[in-house]
């Protein structure tokens, strides 16, 4: 069978970065970002030596960057950018499942559809496979920003956008701490589950714990809503037990303060290795003056994605609620 590009490109990038990783004693994912990088300035870094150098320079003429579409190269990285997260044992470096991230980017679409410009943040980018994703439905209307604390992450996050041609504002700083930003339309973000380590920084939060360390995820649905204009938007990727964890009244009581629930998609276990690890996707709407809850949230358990006739029937169902809830 003939490849497809995306295997194409992926199969170069693994080579590649595996000859970086073998030379310079570097770990995958930090050689990849080296691999990135060549490919994006089609130049080799004064830094490395002759040998490297001179397999880099071959290795560049192999591929024609300006064959492949935008989608093609995000999902060659991803693709990498799993394979080098396969082999480590740090919680931050796992990525938003693919099925996952086109959903949230479908949603995005219906939820923006009237608006002439988006600005979208994702305050927990990661290698940003989710925000360039959610940037290809939404096209050209859009105006993106991410953060993400992790080095690594954040070198492979721009130059991915680099390379595939998207205009992204990077902060690299803790998400939890203030930002230098104005109020955004759509927040979108897989959110990071844990407790946050500052709790100097968490008392500012009224999602604090009373004691002991306060929950990051919940501080993170809090500052993500103080950095959404009123009507506007956030799309969460959340963690099953949310809503049934201690301090979960506290979260409960916050958000129906500050926000109309919008809808709850619970996403199919075949998307998740245990079942400890579930998701579902919470939508919400910031209060304002001329907002009101919907009549019905959209509440949804979606199939498994590999069963087509099931998932065509959902997104009908879906594709009526939107309709009705936007009038």
């Amino acid at each position: 069978m003939e490849k497809s590009n995306v295997e194409t490109l992926f199969e170069w990038m693994d080579k590649t970065t595996q000859m970086i990783e073998q030379h310079e004693k570097e770990p995958y994912l930090d050689s990849l970002a080296i691999t990135l990088e060549t490919f994006f300035y089609q130049s080799v870094e004064d830094t490395m030596d002759d040998i490297l150098t001179h397999k880099l320079e071959q290795a560049i003429k192999e591929v024609d960057i300006n064959s492949y579409l935008p989608e093609e190269i995000r999902k060659a990285i991803q693709f990498a950018v799993l394979k080098g997260m396969s082999n480590t044992t740090q919680q931050q470096h796992m990525i938003t499942p693919e099925s996952v991230a086109l959903i949230i980017g479908y949603i995005a679409e219906k939820l923006t559809k009237d608006k002439e410009k988006v600005r979208v943040f994702d305050p927990a980018s990661g290698t940003a496979n989710l925000l360039t994703t959610v940037i290809g439905h939404l096209g050209d209307k859009v105006e993106a920003f991410a953060s993400e604390v992790d080095q690594t992450l954040i070198k492979l996050a721009l130059v991915s956008a680099n390379l595939q041609k998207m205009q992204i504002e990077f902060f690299h700083q803790d998400s939890l701490r203030p930002f230098l930003i104005d109020p955004l339309d759509l927040i979108v973000s897989d959110l990071p589950v844990g407790y946050y380590p500052d709790d100097i920084r968490a008392n500012d939060f009224e999602l604090k714990a009373d004691e002991g360390h306060s929950y990051a995820h919940h501080l993170f649905i809090e500052q993500s809503l103080q950095y959404t204009v009123d009507g506007g938007y956030c799309i969460f990727v959340i963690p099953n037990f949310l809503f049934d964890s201690d301090q979960s009244d506290k979260l409960n009581q916050y958000i129906h303060k500050v926000a109309h629930v919008v809808g709850v998609l619970q996403l199919p276990e075949t998307a998740f290795k245990s079942e400890k690890n579930l998701k579902s996707i919470l939508i919400l709407q910031k209060k304002g003056e001329n907002t009101t809850a919907p009549n019905q949230p959209l509440l949804v358990t979606l199939p498994s994605l590999k069963n087509t006739k099931a998932m065509e029937d959902i997104l009908g169902q879906m594709n009526n609620w939107f309709t009705s809830y936007k009038s």
